[in-house]
């Protein structure tokens, strides 16, 4: 049997994807630091200085270490 609610969630695009450099992790939480200087917390599986990749709130792997341009931010 078909969901309906299931097949609208399905039209929309989820959260934006952003990266972030894990500053702390206890218990499956992650306190993330964004690249624009802003910090969250997010679930997952990650290490202390690593960067990853994060959307709605959940750690979704690990991020390539590439340079910032902080200007274009």
């Amino acid at each position: 049997m078909r969901n309906p609610f299931k097949e609208l969630q399905e039209l929309f695009a989820g959260g934006a994807v952003l990266v972030g450099t894990v500053t702390a992790y206890s218990g499956g939480m992650a306190t993330l630091t964004m690249h624009g200087g802003g910090q969250m917390r997010a679930r997952g599986e990650a290490t202390v200085g690593a960067q990853v990749y994060v959307q709605d709130g959940v750690i979704q792997g690990p991020a390539p270490e590439l340079p910032v341009d902080s200007a274009s931010l």
